[in-house]
Parts: structure tokens; sequence; C-alpha cells
């Protein structure tokens, strides 16, 4: 039997209270009774603040996973042994996650920002702190590996920071950056993508902004800044959309980039492009391709300028190839109530067994032998916001339920 601190609370309270109306009626003005009335009112206290949760709290702060996949490890910073990760696992000052050669993992920190550790990588957790005064302090140090960030909307005078070889790059609000670091080759790369960022090394500051980087080697002494090609921005397959065998072939399309002079499409059937089964240059910025068969896919797109230089990648999309059949019907999904930690929402539901679960065009990673299923949101943004959860069997049976949920 499983036993959480606030039922242990609760039941503590109503002993309390219990105790408090009983000798109330008998000594109104006791002692005993004022003692009984204030345990009552700390535990009432303790039971509120257990509800809320720690981000509502100044001090260190907890980090926690929003996507795992494939092999992915943390090292508690109280420990030396290497742990599976896990929804359940706080992430918290000094914890290590490592992912291997066919691992991805998703964090977010109580500031919004939000991690995406790229397969052979590995990152430490320098700070994750909020202040009486509600300012956030985050940083995160990229050992080895390539990391992508993204910002929130903070509060002023708060920090969010990533430390690479020596280098720490300070992020604006609302930035996307991605982060390189090979110990071996001796290269080091910070690129900002959107947004703004200032990279500091050796009482060295460079500012950069959209597809600006800087790259270094321990023994350059100083930083390198370049402007960088953007990748396109994906259209179809829209991320996570399901596609039909009957409707032929597969259509690719992006956004074109000024100034460049060809896209690399490159279609696999895993996240990490360890093998592809489309990897071809076009001019044009729409392709169709027939003869994919049923499975779940993965896309991205590079942009290729006239001196032969590629872009960073675009984002990855997926999508799903289908066998439609005539049994459609809906299929089960319910949903409980939602769970708020900051500006994340906690998912939890239960549809069939072996379903597919999107919440908002992402896919929930597993799905239990009896169809239950557990997510974390992204950040989300400040004012109503509307949770949508898709599930979908391989019959084609598709059923979505929505939610408004308001961020404060």
């Amino acid at each position: 039997m499983t036993i959480s601190y606030r039922s242990v609370i609760t039941t503590l309270v109503m002993v309390a209270l219990i105790a408090a109306v009983v000798m109330y009626s008998v000594f109104p003005n006791s002692a005993p009774v004022k003692k009984l009335s204030a345990l009552g009112q700390r535990l009432m206290r303790k039971l509120d603040s257990s509800t809320k949760g720690k981000s509502n709290e100044p001090g260190p702060q907890q980090a926690h996973f929003t996507a795992i996949d494939g092999t992915v490890k943390v090292k508690k910073a109280s420990s030396n042994v290497w742990i599976t990760a896990d929804y359940a696992i706080p992430l918290e000052k000094g914890d290590v996650v490592q992912t291997s050669s066919e691992g991805m993992a998703k964090l977010v920190f109580m500031d919004g920002t939000h991690y995406t550790v790229k397969q052979d990588s590995l990152i430490v957790i320098e700070e994750n702190f909020k202040s009486e005064d509600q300012q956030t302090r985050v940083a995160v140090q990229v050992t080895t590996g390539t990391v992508d960030l993204a910002t929130a909307t903070y509060t002023q005078g708060s920090k969010s920071q990533v430390i690479v070889a020596g280098a720490s790059a300070s992020l604006a609000p609302e930035t996307a950056a991605q982060v390189y670091n090979d110990p071996r080759a001796d290269r080091s790369e910070i690129l900002v993508k959107k947004g703004a960022g200032e990279v500091t090394r050796n009482n060295e500051t460079v500012v950069l902004s959209n597809y600006e980087k800087v790259t270094f080697r321990n023994d350059s002494p100083q930083l390198t800044k370049s402007k960088e090609i953007a990748p396109p921005t994906l259209i179809s397959p829209g991320n996570m959309i399901p596609m039909y065998l009957t409707n032929g072939p597969v259509s690719f399309s992006w956004t074109p980039i000024s100034g460049s002079h060809g896209y690399r499409l490159r279609i696999s059937r895993n996240p990490y492009f360890s093998s592809t089964v489309y990897d071809r240059v076009v001019s044009a910025t729409e392709v169709k391709i027939p003869g994919l068969k049923e499975g779940t896919y993965y896309w991205v797109v590079t942009t290729i300028d006239i001196d032969g230089r590629s872009s960073v990648e675009s984002e990855r999309n997926q999508f799903s190839v289908l066998a439609k059949k005539p049994d459609e019907g809906a299929i089960a999904l319910e949903l409980q109530p939602f769970v708020q930690h900051g500006h994340v929402i906690e998912v939890r539901g239960k549809t069939e067994p072996n379903a597919r679960v999107m919440v908002n065009g992402q896919q929930v990673p597993i799905v239990g032998g009896d169809g239950s299923f557990h997510f974390f949101t992204p950040p989300l943004p400040n004012g109503a916001n509307m949770i949508t959860v898709t599930a979908q069997n391989a019959r084609g049976g598709v059923r979505t339920e929505q939610k408004k949920v308001v961020i404060e």
C-alpha cells in the first residue's frame, strides 16, 4: 500500500479538528484547545503548501522530464549511481542527465525554460533557484553533445544561462538557441536561432541575435562570430499528423528561404536519423514521395546556400502512415482532472491498449498495457490555453477531448 504525505496530513488535520471541536464544547478557553487549534492551522498551511508545490515557494527548485525517448540516464547529486530516467524523477541542482546514441530527453525548468537533450549528450544542472521577489536563476552546463533550448517570458532580473567549455551564454526571454560541445574535437558552438543572448569567455563578451553563432576552442584566445543560414519551417505533413495510404503519395512542403540554392530533405523511421529512407537535395519547396509503408516517420530539412554551406536542421516533425480501413468508429478516451505545476500541465487519462495518444500535437511516449497514459505539457503562456487530447487506434478510430486551462 502506498501512502502519500498529503493523505497523512489530511488525516492528522481531521483528527486535530475533531479533537478541537470536542474539547471546545467542554473547555472553550483551555490551553489544550488553543494548542490544538494552532496545530490544525499549521497542518492546514502544510497541506496547502504541498498542494501548490515547490514551484510557488522561494529557494531551490526542481526541473522535470516532459519527454523521454530511448536510453536516458540520470545521476543524482547525492549519489554516484546512474539510474534510468523516469517522469517521476525530480531534477535538482548538481544532477546529471545523459543520453545514449539512441536516446533523447526533454526537460522543463520552473522558469519555463525547456531543454531538448539530443543523442550522445551529457548536461549538468548548475543552478535552479527562485528568490523571495520571484526572480529566477537557471544555469545548465553542456559537458558534451548537442542541446536545443528555449527560454520563456520570465520576470525582470531573472537569468537563464547555459555554460559550455568555459563560456557562459546569458539568454534573453523568448530566445531559442542551440549549444554544441565536442571535447574530443575541441570544438564548441553557441547559436542563437531566435531572440538575443550574450556570450562571455575570458573577459570577452559577444552579443548574438537571430541566427548568429560563436565558435571557439580551448586554445583560442577569442570567440569567433558568424552569421548562419536559417532553416525552413516545415509545413506538411504537420507534426503528429496521420497520413493514409489511400491518399496516394505523401506531400512534403516547407517555407522558402531567401538566398537558398537548394534544400536537403531527410526522412527516417527513427528520431535519431541513424538510417534514412529518403535523403536528397532538391531545388523546390515541395516534394511528393510515393511508396511509404505503414509506420511512424520523422522528417527534417536543411537549407543549402550557393557556396554549399548547410543551415542547422529544422524542427524534426513526426507523422504516421496508416492503412485506412472501413472500421473507423470512435474509441474510448477518459481524462482525469488536470494538475497544474506552474506553467506546466500534467495530463492523465485512459484509452484503448496499444492506442496512440497526442496532447496538443505531441505524442505521449508511453501508453500502458491497460491504456493509461501520463504526459507533461511544455510550458504554457499566461492566460487561457486549450489542451487537446487525441487518441487513435490501428483501425483508424479517433476521439478527441478538449479542455481549457488558465495560467496565471
